[in-house]
């Protein structure tokens, strides 16, 4: 299949998003609706001995109050996540602050509330730990080392080494639609509308939890308000909902506040970064030590810390790499994954070092970078697929006129006395794919639809798919429909990790052709004028139907394809038979810091893209737009606030918990490579969605660093660390 590039193409869903149209779980409008609110526990650690329900009970609109009495015996659920423990119902046991212990189900939205809050639980609380640091902290490393050549003995005879530890905090996904369940019950099967990135995965959870087959839940998710790996797990109130509604026979409508959405869903974890960087005496780099610590809870296993070693090593050509990973288990909910979840943490702290040691030996940090290309993946051997790192950092530093940086730290200041600052910065994330099963009909009346996995959480991928499809074949584009977020449509994979376009769109491009060629082949060269419909209509054909299966490289078909189906975890790559996949960037950052009050501003950034061939420029470009706004916003800003005494979160909400405004928020100059990766799959796309966020917060540090001669190895970094 050719690999040209695409023509760009307005948002297919921007009108109806527009129009209001009620395309969220929340917004779902049923008969019969009743209205449901948890009851949070108020002890970090211990068992629930009472819980009375009178109290709400004689709210007037309460029809139920459940407990953990009406659940079945939970199992295990499947798929990529454990979920929050315990598992995904309600149980006596506690074991983190904010935990649902009690579902108040009424007439009426206000009444559920009145009778949540009328009931008190009576709790034996235990000793918790909840910060890192605390007593009853457990470190746990059995993890494996990630490890090429011999770091030990290179660093050891190095020229120049740079020794430092850098810390990211604990951040909070803040998606502006909540956490949204609406569950209904109805002749023997349960349909639930929720905002997931794992539709097949929730479907197949739910089946284990509640004791039903899978064949009787369906789970819709056609839109989400915001995901960023917040919505990949089975959130803790799926279940819960889901149980009301089968008890009570009728439709049942959760939606979580944001201060309990802190509480029991996942977050980005704290971690701890010590980096031992080592160049030779003729500056290049050679090795690396990379220790890296985060939270978790105490049974928690994701996200897994030595993913941090998923993109440094590939950067740049260093032979020499080992890391290790440890959790440190406390007493609070699991972490999970978070945009660009350990890229993010892992090259603030790589990027930072590599910064350090370019200054320490002299050279422009632009130039040091170059100096260290590679095309072989250090820790295979293998070589890169496809790498164009050197060609983002050559027209960033192109764009962002960085040849009139003067290197002295302070030197460069604005008429005021401001203090100017610029940093540049390299990203990595691994590229990888996940199976799919396509379904393209073409009628002849005039409307078309194709059937696949993936989910919009607005990240446009409903654009990319039709891209995808009228790139082959000739219809008519308003009249098409994208069935995706949907296990009575396809069976869907997970939506995470910057796959879901090489899910998505070989899969759509597939079809797209075939179906193509199937029309070529009915009309048996006879010429006839206009589209695929009208065409059909002419034969008296009134549709026309395929249906294909894309695996990622090297996946066994079988194997994969079960995986999907099962709502399992069924991911390629990024080390694929002979080859790695990566996708790259680089960011170019201007900061400007007022003398007195040492307030950072970013008035400049220019970021710069790899990840293969671009399927729909405008939404990739809004992807790496909204990518460094969150970077800014990671890095100045954002930061979640552990009370060590009750084990909860202070900032649970948007006025206490800070994030990037648009005061905050000049000048996004962006730019892609659009180069097709010719092995990662059929289309040559690589992801995006992740990367942009790589990198983003050492390039702001390094240009704060180049602005005032302080050196900082925390994020936030705020006001007070330059006073």
């Amino acid at each position: 299949m050719p690999m040209s590039p695409f023509n760009d193409r307005a948002r297919v869903d921007a009108l109806e998003k527009v129009l209001g149209r009620p395309i969220y779980a929340a917004d779902i409008p049923l008969d019969r609706m009743l209205h449901a609110v948890t009851v949070p526990a108020s002890i970090v650690r211990g068992r629930m001995v009472v819980l009375p329900v009178e109290p709400a009970l004689s709210v007037p609109g309460v029809v139920r109050v459940l407990t953990p009495d009406d659940f079945p015996s939970p199992s295990e659920p499947s798929g990529v996540s454990h979920g929050p423990p315990p598992p995904p119902t309600l149980t006596w046991d506690i074991v983190y602050r904010g935990q649902p212990v009690a579902l108040v189900v009424a007439s009426t939205l206000e009444a559920a509330i009145q009778g949540a809050e009328a009931i008190r639980p009576v709790f034996e609380e235990e000793p918790f730990s909840a910060i890192v640091g605390s007593d009853g902290m457990v470190r746990d490393g059995g993890v494996e080392d990630v490890s090429s050549g011999d770091t030990k003995s290179a660093l050891a005879d190095m020229a120049t080494v740079i020794d430092q530890t850098y810390v990211s905090p604990t951040q909070h996904h803040n998606p502006i639609e909540l956490l949204a369940t609406i569950a209904v019950w109805q002749d023997g099967k349960l349909v639930i509308y929720e905002g997931t990135q794992r539709a097949s995965g929730m479907q197949h959870d739910l089946a284990t939890i509640l004791g039903l087959d899978p064949s009787l839940v369906e789970v819709k998710s056609g839109y989400i308000g915001g995901g960023f790996g917040q919505r990949g797990p089975t959130q803790r109130q799926t279940a819960i909902v889901a149980r009301a509604a089968i008890l009570l026979g009728r439709p049942v409508k959760l939606v979580m506040p944001r201060s309990q959405i802190f509480h029991v869903a996942t977050y980005r974890p704290l971690s701890i970064h010590r980096i031992q960087l080592g160049a030779d005496a003729n500056g290049r780099m050679v090795a690396v030590r990379h220790d890296a610590e985060q939270e978790q809870s105490r049974l928690g296993m994701d996200p897994p810390p030595e993913r941090y070693h998923d993109a440094p090593p590939r950067v740049y050509d260093i032979p020499n790499y080992h890391g290790t990973a440890t959790y440190l288990r406390l007493d609070r909910q699991n972490p999970g994954f978070m945009r660009c979840p350990h890229p993010q943490p892992a090259m603030f702290a790589f990027e930072s070092a590599v910064d350090e040691l370019a200054i320490a030996l002299g050279r422009d940090p632009v130039e040091f970078r170059l100096a260290n290309d590679t095309t072989t993946d250090p820790l295979t051997g293998n070589p890169i697929s496809s790498r164009f790192l050197n060609e983002c950092l050559i027209e960033g530093a192109r764009r962002f006129g960085w040849e009139r940086r003067t290197p002295q730290p302070g030197s460069m200041t604005a008429e005021d006395g401001t203090l100017i600052g610029w940093g540049v910065a390299a990203g990595a994330y691994p590229a990888m794919m996940v199976p799919s099963i396509a379904t393209l009909r073409v009628r002849a009346d005039g409307t078309s639809r194709i059937a696949l996995s993936g989910h919009e959480m607005g990240q446009g991928i409903r654009t990319a798919i039709a891209q995808a499809v009228l790139k082959h074949i000739d219809i008519d584009p308003e009249r098409l429909e994208i069935a995706i977020g949907d296990t009575g449509a396809a069976p869907q994979h997970i939506t995470v990790g910057s796959w879901g376009t090489a899910g998505a769109i070989p899969a759509a491009e597939s079809a797209a052709q075939r179906l193509q060629e199937r029309l070529t082949e009915l009309f048996e060269g006879a010429e006839i004028a206009g589209n695929a419909h009208r065409r059909l209509a002419a034969v008296r054909r009134p549709f026309v139907e395929v249906e294909i299966v894309e695996t990622a490289p090297g996946q066994d078909h079988g194997e994969a394809m079960s995986a999907l189906r099962a709502g399992g975890y069924a991911v390629g790559g990024p080390e694929y038979p002979g080859f790695t996949a990566m996708s790259y960037i680089a960011h170019f950052v201007e900061v400007r810091i007022e003398p007195r009050t040492r307030r950072i501003r970013v008035p400049r950034v220019v970021s710069i893209a790899d990840c293969g061939r671009v399927v729909s420029p405008t939404t990739a470009r809004s992807q790496i737009y909204g990518g460094v706004v969150w970077a800014i916003s990671a890095t100045l800003r954002e930061e979640s606030e552990i009370d060590p005494r009750y084990g909860g979160y202070l900032n649970c909400d948007l006025a206490d918990y800070v994030v990037a405004v648009n005061a905050d928020i000049a000048d996004i100059d962006v730019g892609l490579i659009d180069q097709p990766d010719p092995l990662a799959n059929r289309s040559g796309v690589k992801g995006l969605g992740e990367v942009v966020l790589a990198g983003g917060s050492a390039a702001i540090a390094n240009a704060v660093y180049h602005a005032t001669g302080v050196r900082l190895r925390h994020l936030p970094i705020r006001i007070e660390d330059l006073l």
